[in-house]
């Protein structure tokens, strides 16, 4: 049964450019503009009509657009939901005017050993977060943690969230690997196995949906589960519709400002109607699309995600908010 029929959420690509280098992540490679405010300002006109709720000012590195925080005033004035995820290498010099402005304001962490974090990113920027944690918490925010898991990382959950989320009050969130630029992931069920059991413990966050949808081989084109069109609207630097998602990214319309009408238009909806049916969606396990996709239908995997969405909702008291949803 479907609860919400019109999309929720924006994945706002502020940038692509990024001053970290993964070595699970290909999008710093792409030549990237910044968006412009006066494009926003048209599209968060056309966001708020067409129901949206929540936008992920993400890249990309976000915080490498100088005008970040006036996105986020204004996303906040027409009453978003705002969410913002960093490496942490330009937060100790922003925190002051980004303060207040995102809701959900998220630090990668890799790993609780320096150097092994800092390979996985390819630039010294550990030491950072752990800066940039400190300097947020001063300031009356309080950040998660997103852990990517690997298969050869799952064993430092403990770690990282005893010696760092723990003694700060912080949620560890478990975000399970995905072929960033593909389908599919790469972990063992004995990896998801113990996500799970770590999943119920104090300050750590896993959404269940996610494990139970690698446990069942992923998106299924017969029956898919995947709502990444309907639920999300993907604009691009070049102030472009990305459909039916940004991971495979079929096709993209320039906006011109009407999104509204361009996201109405047959053209639009043709594609939004095969979402998670496309021959490339077969076993897709993309946690970004995936997580508002579980949170619009009701099936067994809403009633997965249920518990860890009110642990999480509870962890950080922002019921008022998700009511608004």
């Amino acid at each position: 049964m479907r609860l919400v029929s019109h999309p929720v959420l924006c994945n706002y690509y502020v940038t692509y450019r990024c001053n970290a280098s993964c070595g699970f992540c290909d999008i710093w490679e792409k030549p990237s503009p910044y968006i412009t405010l006066e494009s926003f300002r048209e599209n968060l006109r056309d966001l708020k009509r067409l129901g949206v709720k929540v936008i992920d000012f993400t890249g990309g590195e976000p915080l490498l657009h100088r005008q970040l925080d006036v996105l986020l005033r204004e996303a906040k004035a027409q009453g978003m939901i705002t969410t913002v995820t960093s490496n942490g290498l330009l937060y100790p010099k922003q925190a002051t005017k980004l303060r207040g402005l995102i809701d959900m304001l998220h630090f990668s962490l890799d790993s609780p050993d320096r150097d092994e974090h800092d390979t996985s990113r390819r630039v010294k920027c550990f030491d950072k977060v752990m800066e940039s944690i400190e300097i947020a918490r001063s300031l009356g925010e309080r950040p998660d943690i997103i852990f990517t898991v690997f298969e050869d990382n799952v064993g430092k959950i403990r770690q990282l969230r005893d010696e760092i989320c723990l003694p700060n009050d912080l949620v560890l969130i478990l975000n399970p690997v995905f072929e960033y630029n593909g389908i599919g992931g790469s972990l063992s069920q004995e990896a998801l196995t113990e996500m799970l059991w770590w999943g119920k413990q104090k300050n750590v966050y896993l959404n269940e949906a996610f494990v139970q949808l690698r446990l069942d081989g992923g998106n299924h084109v017969e029956d898919p589960v995947c709502k990444a069109a309907s639920t999300t609207l993907v604009i691009s630097p070049e102030n472009k519709l990305v459909l039916p998602c940004y991971h495979l990214g079929l096709k993209d319309f320039a906006i011109n400002g009407n999104l509204f009408e361009l996201y109405h238009s047959d053209e639009v909806q043709k594609l939004v109607a095969l979402e998670g049916r496309l021959p490339a969606c077969e076993g897709c396990a993309i946690n970004c699309y995936m997580q508002p996709s579980f949170a619009v239908e009701m099936n067994r995997y809403w009633w997965k995600a249920l518990p860890s969405t009110i642990k999480y909702n509870r962890m950080k008291g922002t019921w008022k908010q998700m009511m608004r949803l």
